[in-house]
């Protein structure tokens, strides 16, 4: 694997940064960190269209679809840059959905909804999680029955954060109750505004919010099923590989260790320098060490992508690492803070702003997001070291 980046990537890495900084109005720029995923306002929707005006949208596209056909390193880098400067992510339709249909999806799909993505001129909403399952996709209830040339679509979906702005839904149903549980699931691609859509907001405790979503009697035409019918799952598990990289990008994680590194600093407690606490500095040598860790898992996964390797136990290892290091990150900067850290954002003397009681209140999402750990461990010990399955 190398290390380093080529002259070409290291070119587009600068330009893409310069273009980003730009580009950056009031509005874009995320105060928190988990949320840069969205492009739930006006002015993030208009950022992501400056991208997709000057084709950093989907580079990694065959040329045929719009795309440059460059590697994957390039939506990699520009991932990176988006995360460092707290912008939103180029989002769902440019990967998850976007390489799901340029792999399996039909040529009429293809032409109506590559180039929209391309543009940056809609935006998804995945429809994976019900309240019984979760981690446990393929327990998925949601019934689709079929009706003449399409599908009736009955059921619940819960967590899908994008549904209260999104356009389109990315969903996945079962089309075959009597089919094993991994084998009867089909994804359907379902307008937002169908009068048969009930979005129900659900906030979290971090105050980002998410939605409920009551599908009755939803009418799908067969041209809006994604692939083959009943082998929606194998797609959904693809495409899974690839979200629990591009969510996690390693840029969000320095973002926040240098804040903390700054306040380290510059900070004295009982007139001594904080830089100078053993304590203090055998933790932050501690979150160096594991920062520098998950830069390789990262740049692991992407190399497999790049030589065509199995992605699935490095991506599986990367979201693992990457989601407890946040935890470990924000945990270690509220002890050494102390009480003023619990201080919100807008309170007077709040240390850092109060950037960190805020991560402190999303931090349990990245754990839980793309697969909750426990089911990346499990992929993890099957896959990666072949051990057998317990169930």
């Amino acid at each position: 694997m190398d290390f380093d980046w080529s002259p070409e990537e290291k070119a587009f890495r600068e330009e893409a940064a310069a273009y980003i900084q730009e580009h950056l109005t009031e509005g874009v720029v995320n105060e928190g960190c988990d949320a840069t995923r969205y492009v739930d306002t006006p002015e993030r929707r208009g950022f992501m269209r400056a991208l997709a005006d000057c084709g950093y949208l989907g580079v990694s596209w065959p040329e045929e679809y719009g795309g440059k056909g460059l590697p994957i390193t390039y939506d990699y880098l520009l991932a990176e840059e988006l995360a460092a400067a707290g912008a939103p992510q180029s989002g769902k339709g440019v990967g998850i959905i976007g390489q799901t249909l340029i792999r399996h999806g039909s040529d009429e799909l293809k032409a109506e909804f590559l180039p929209k993505i391309l543009r940056g001129e809609i935006e998804w909403a995945i429809g994976y999680s019900e309240p019984d399952a979760g981690s446990d996709l393929a327990s998925l209830k949601l019934r689709a029955t079929r009706d003449g040339e399409g599908w009736r679509l009955n059921g619940q979906k819960r967590f899908t954060t994008s549904a209260h702005f999104a356009d389109w839904y990315w969903l996945a149903a079962r089309t075959d109750p009597e089919a094993p549980k991994h084998r009867g699931i089909t994804l359907f691609i379902v307008p937002m505004n169908d009068p048969g859509i009930t979005v129900q907001e659900m906030r979290c405790i971090d105050g980002e919010r998410t939605n409920e979503v009551f599908l009755d009697d939803v009418w799908v035409s067969d041209r809006y099923a994604v692939g083959e019918v009943n082998k929606g799952f194998n797609y959904v598990s693809e495409a899974l590989d690839y979200e629990r990289h591009t969510l996690f990008p390693y840029s969000m994680l320095p973002r926040m260790f240098e804040m903390f590194l700054e306040f380290v600093k510059t900070t004295q407690r009982d007139g001594v320098p904080l830089r100078d606490d053993p304590a203090v500095r055998r933790t932050v040598a501690e979150l160096a060490r594991d920062m520098e860790v998950a830069r390789m898992n990262s740049i692991r996964v992407v190399d497999n992508m790049v030589h065509g390797l199995p992605a699935t136990v490095p991506a599986a290892m990367n979201k693992v690492w990457w989601s407890e290091l946040y935890q470990r990150l924000v945990n270690a900067v509220l002890e050494i803070v102390g009480p003023g850290a619990w201080l919100r954002r807008g309170s007077a003397h709040a240390p850092m702003e109060g950037f960190f009681q805020q991560l402190y209140r999303t931090m349990v999402i990245p754990a839980i997001g793309a697969g909750a750990n426990e089911i990346q461990r499990t992929i993890i010990a099957r896959r990666g070291l072949g051990l057998p399955n317990p169930i």
